[in-house]
């Protein structure tokens, strides 16, 4: 079969309401027997042999619409009986055996065909939407079968499907706002018979169009509208799109997201939530009288937390400017002008690996609270984070799956379910003291900033045949120790806390254990979700940290230490009241609540290794 039969026979199934049949033209190869009417050809007036072809097909096509025998195939008499004939091809199949780039060239003919004859543009404008597709499903839901609203409206969306019976009914599936919803397209119920026609002939999968006609439901039971006065083309699809629960390539759908939006409805939800995520965390701390603010995406210095920054340059300053890793410094100094509540959503950039968890460029909330200390960021963190999970999901526990290892004899890949469980309060544990309580690890030094803790640290992960790469800072031979002892026992909300001030340069000290600081990291699914503190005000102390992290930088070339803020002291020495401060990794929530291993899942436009913009023909054929 031609590229063009194929393409105009592509998703055009002759059947019944709701069915997906194929067209009824036939695929077969074989050369039938010649019929009575062949053998006396020579008393009728002769034809071309592509005339007689297309008297076939139509005689066939209109034997089908009516539930009759084919009026052109006598092979019975000369088949055996038990021989059934080839299964003609569904519309997936016959779509898909058009080559990509023909198909792109078939539709531009076929666009620009009827943009000449019927003088309508292929992408009008504007187009009235009365009802969304969900307002519209909402509103006629009580509609009994074959009752026809008299009042029209009008929708839009785009074609999912497309099923005909002859060529004066259609019923063409749209899909909108996460919606679906039949056009029952009845050539007898539209104001123009030749429009109807060049409209129908031209619609393809994967177009935009919008409907004005009236609300009814079909003898089947299916909710619909009739197109009466409008079945109008608002954008064309070019391109054989995916179908349905087919876009399974985590490349093809992360680097052609519109793509996966429109084929997989659960793409849509993940996103939906996510959403709810962050209009929920703006409702709730709004309601409590924080204000939102925004501050610097670059600057002159990476601060505000312990990572490797991206570099970009100013040109009209002159400047190599540091994309910001944390916006801490400035909310702080929020708090000093008199902001006594204050928070921030947006985006952070580290330079850093990319896994399963970790992005560079990644979506946090910070919150800076005056007056308050880290029991009550711990308490607000329980209330917040349970009420959302309860709101957004119907409960307090979730369920969370986790792919295992791929089978190699099977190729199956076994799922884990986890169950996780938001009930307040949630658990806590001070990391030295248990750390110290595993044997094998031992007291600590009582200095962690000395020379002694640093070797003790070296030699135990040593010892303990931990691997790390460098450089073995304090700081990161202790998260290595709390990764590998503690952290991978927290699948239900717990809080990690009082770390060592070595590790926690902006927190303020304990007011009972000397040498930690007032500082929580809360774990869920062994993964932490955020990190707060009571913030420390004191600029000399807060001067003498910094430095301590500058010495680090320089002896060990630790590149994610934290440089000397002057601004940010000075703005100290000018008087932080206390305060407390709090942050969150809203990819990672996101996660949890859309059941999603992977944090590419979350994000709408990850960025992806250097490759074509378009869809790869190939791929998007495979898939």
């Amino acid at each position: 079969m031609s590229s063009t039969v194929l393409y105009y026979a592509a998703m055009r199934g002759l059947g019944s309401e709701g069915s997906n049949q194929p067209t009824t033209e036939s695929n077969s190869t074989s050369t039938p027997a010649k019929s009575e009417q062949e053998s006396s050809s020579n008393d009728k007036p002769k034809v071309s042999k592509n005339q007689a072809k297309n008297d076939k097909r139509n005689a066939k096509k209109a034997a089908a619409a009516e539930g009759k025998p084919d009026p052109n195939n006598n092979n019975s008499t000369t088949k055996p009986a038990d021989k059934k004939p080839a299964a003609p091809k569904k519309a997936q199949q016959q779509e898909e055996e058009i080559p990509a780039s023909q198909y792109f060239q078939l539709r531009q003919t076929a666009i620009q065909n009827y943009t000449t004859k019927t003088n309508n543009p292929a992408y009008p404008h504007k187009f009235n939407v009365e009802l969304s597709l969900p307002a519209f499903i909402a509103k006629y839901q009580s509609l009994e079968k074959s009752q026809v609203e008299e009042t029209t409206t009008s929708v839009a969306g785009r074609i999912f499907g497309i099923r005909s019976s002859g060529a004066a009914l259609f019923f063409i599936d749209i899909q909108g706002d996460g919606e679906k919803l039949q056009v029952f397209a009845n050539r007898s119920q539209f104001n123009n018979a030749d429009a109807f026609a060049d409209i129908t002939t031209l619609l393809r999968r994967g177009d935009v169009i919008g409907v004005v006609g009236k609300p009814t439901r079909t003898k089947a039971g299916e909710l619909s509208i009739i197109p009466t006065t409008s079945l109008t083309l608002l954008s064309p699809c070019l391109h054989s799109i995916p179908f349905p629960d087919t876009l399974k390539s985590l490349e093809t759908r992360f680097r052609n997201r519109y793509l996966d939006l429109i084929v997989n409805s659960q793409t849509r939800k993940t996103f939906l939530t996510r959403s709810r995520i962050i209009t929920y965390l703006r409702r709730y701390f709004d309601e409590r009288g924080f204000i939102e603010v925004e501050t610097p995406m670059m600057d002159l210095k990476a601060g505000g937390a312990a990572a490797k920054p991206f570099t970009t340059y100013h040109n009209d300053l002159h400047t190599e400017l540091f994309m910001r890793i944390a916006p801490e410094l400035y909310l702080k100094q929020c708090i000093v002008g008199g902001i006594d509540k204050v928070y921030e959503i947006g985006r952070q950039f580290r330079n850093e690996g990319i896994d399963l968890t970790h992005y560079p460029e990644f979506t946090s909330m910070e919150f800076y609270w005056a007056y308050a200390d880290y029991h009550d960021l711990m308490t607000l963190t329980e209330h917040l984070l349970s009420t959302m999970v309860k709101t957004i999901t119907g409960g307090y526990v979730i369920k969370y799956n986790v792919p295992g290892k791929k089978n190699e004899a099977d190729g199956t890949i076994p799922i884990e379910t986890k169950t996780i469980d938001f009930t307040p309060p949630f658990a806590r544990i001070s990391i030295i003291e248990k750390l110290e309580s595993i044997p094998e690890i031992g007291r600590f030094p009582k200095d962690l900033f000395s020379d002694e803790a640093n070797q003790f640290l070296i030699n135990k992960i040593k010892e303990l045949k931990i691997e790390m790469a460098p450089p073995f800072s304090t700081m990161r031979l202790i998260d290595k120790l709390v990764g590998e002892y503690i952290e991978v026992g927290c699948l239900n909300p717990t809080f990690l806390i009082d770390h060592p001030q070595v590790m926690s340069p902006l927190a303020k000290g304990h007011r009972e254990k000397e040498g930690m600081t007032e500082r929580f990291e809360l774990f869920v699914n062994e993964r932490e979700l955020c990190n707060a503190y009571t913030e420390l005000n004191d600029p000399k102390v807060q001067r003498e940290r910094f430095e301590a992290q500058m010495r680090d930088k320089a002896k060990l070339n630790d590149e994610e230490a934290q440089v000397l803020d002057e601004v940010f002291v000075h703005a100290l020495e000018i008087g932080l009241p206390p305060t407390a401060g709090w942050g969150m990794g809203i990819d990672r929530l996101a996660m949890l609540l859309t059941d999603s291993h992977n944090i590419k899942e979350v994000l709408l436009f990850p960025a992806m290794k250097d490759g074509s913009e378009a869809p790869k023909e190939e791929e998007e054929e495979k898939q």
